[in-house]
């Protein structure tokens, strides 16, 4: 039994719902109760009843022309057929979910573009781990092949024993030649390399946090990439923290679930969301803020585990979740910090694409406003196309000439931009940005960490103790 359903038989077995008082009379408009609550209008049903958001579709079909693959897709019949159509077919006429909601790549742009606040990736979500759970072989390839991209962090340990024979390995054509024909992931793209010296293993033998501060402390959630591929985006935030005087701290835990939604393994996506929702509530507890790197997983806790799961301070969790800038811009005044600063050639241009996940928690604008206040830099927006790639989709063999059609526009203004180095948020539309022009890519954090000079206060912390470090650079702070 999933988390959607446990939601709504844990919570009222055997209850009807109510449609009024004894005289006829609305109990929620009596008591003015607007907030929308789940009903399960169908008491044989045993899933979660999406039935009060999908009554909200009006069919006005903004979703579809949001959507970056029904653009460029005409077999694709977009988000409206597979949230709120999709649904009500399903219920009056026991149809199987539709095959195709497995070319949703999960972008979520329909959310942000529904005037109706209709929970379409909610319903995503749930149609997808239907389908994979009902309709889809688990000795199929197209399911091993899933499971295996939706579990990265299972698999990433293994090769980060070994980075360099790793990586090796997985640049060999005949690597890349197996992968398409036994798995179909695409042999078009480059596995992306691993980091010698994994974030975490960086954080043990650096002796942990520098900064003891207990009224400025972060709980950092690293995820899965920068752990193990760009570990200097997560030593850059590190590094930025502390120059503000901030305490980090880095608790256990697991992938955020994005890949897993993305690929109909809810399950997986469920026991995953309940190790960091445990690990992130214990943080806060203990005073500390929740802080992504990676635009997805911010929005995966924020936005999806609320949506999917109830376990016990997932609200919790979600409310003191932020995007790494997003936090340091509303309680710092960081682009006073910037003022007067610089970088070197290396970040004198770039082109920035800011992330589908970034937009839809509202965040597309903030990162060229925090380099504007950079001196030298130049950072052009390259507008708001999706980059195309999504995660897993665009691994996938039969997603590939989709995906590179999606990112054309993105491609075409990078190239139409004053620069060569490339800047983002989300380390897969990285791989996309950079697989789409050959720009070499960086993370917002890392021009931050070279404006603020953060290598200046690593280098000079091993001068004492931990404590005795961390307290005087957040002495000198405040």
């Amino acid at each position: 039994m999933s988390d959607a359903q446990r939601r709504i038989d844990d919570g009222a077995p055997g209850e009807q719902p109510s449609t009024g008082g004894a005289d006829g009379s609305d109990s929620d408009s009596d008591s003015g109760n607007d907030e929308f609550e789940p009903v399960q209008v169908f008491p044989e049903a045993e899933e979660m009843d999406l039935r009060p958001g999908a009554d909200n579709c009006y069919k006005c079909s903004t979703c579809d022309t949001n959507c970056p693959v029904a653009e460029v897709d005409d077999e694709f019949p977009g988000p409206k057929f597979q949230g709120p159509e999709q649904w009500r077919l399903k219920r009056q006429d026991d149809h199987d979910i539709d095959d195709s909601v497995m070319k949703c790549s999960n972008c979520m742009r329909c959310d942000s573009a529904c005037p109706s606040s209709v929970p379409l990736s909610q319903m995503h979500n749930t149609a997808r781990a239907e389908y994979v759970e009902e309709n889809m072989s688990k000795f199929s390839r197209e399911y091993l092949r899933n499971r295996l991209l939706a579990n990265y962090r299972r698999l990433a340990p293994l090769a980060s024993m070994f980075p360099r024979t790793a990586n090796v390995v997985m640049g060999l054509s005949v690597t890349k030649w197996l992968g398409e024909k036994t798995l179909g992931i695409t042999s078009e793209r480059e596995f992306p390399e691993f980091a010698t010296e994994t974030f975490r293993e960086w954080w043990t033998d650096r002796g942990g946090a520098k900064v003891e501060n207990e009224d400025k402390r972060i709980a950092y959630f690293h995820g899965c990439y920068s752990n193990y591929n760009t570990s200097e985006v997560a030593k850059a935030l590190v590094r930025v923290y502390e120059h503000f005087g901030y305490e980090v701290m880095v608790p256990e835990q697991s992938c955020s679930g994005t890949p897993m939604f993305a690929n109909g393994m809810l399950e997986d996506a469920r026991r995953a969301a309940e190790t960091n929702v445990r690990e992130l509530a214990a943080a806060i507890e203990d005073g500390a803020a929740v802080i992504a790197s990676c635009s997805s997983c911010s929005m995966s806790i924020r936005q999806e585990y609320p949506e999917l799961f109830d376990f016990e301070d997932t609200e919790t969790v979600a409310a003191n979740t932020w995007d790494a800038v997003e936090y340091l811009r509303v309680h710092e005044d960081l682009t006073g910090a910037l003022e007067d600063t610089a970088v070197g050639d290396e970040f004198d241009e770039l082109a920035y694409h800011a992330p589908c996940h970034s937009r839809n928690q509202g965040l597309d604008g903030q990162t060229i406003e925090v380099m504007d206040a950079i001196d030298g830099i130049d950072a052009q927006d390259v507008g708001d196309s999706c980059s195309g790639i999504s995660g897993t989709y665009g691994w996938k063999a039969e997603n590939y000439e989709t995906s590179m059609k999606i990112g054309e526009e993105m491609f075409e203004h990078m190239d139409a931009a004053e620069a060569e180095t490339g800047l983002t948020e989300c380390p897969t539309c990285s791989m996309q940005m950079e697989h789409g022009t050959g720009y070499e890519i960086k993370h917002t954090l890392e021009v931050l960490e070279a404006a603020l000079g953060g290598d200046r206060a690593e280098s000079g912390a091993g001068s004492g103790s931990n404590a005795d470090a961390g307290t005087t650079t957040a002495t000198e702070s405040n």
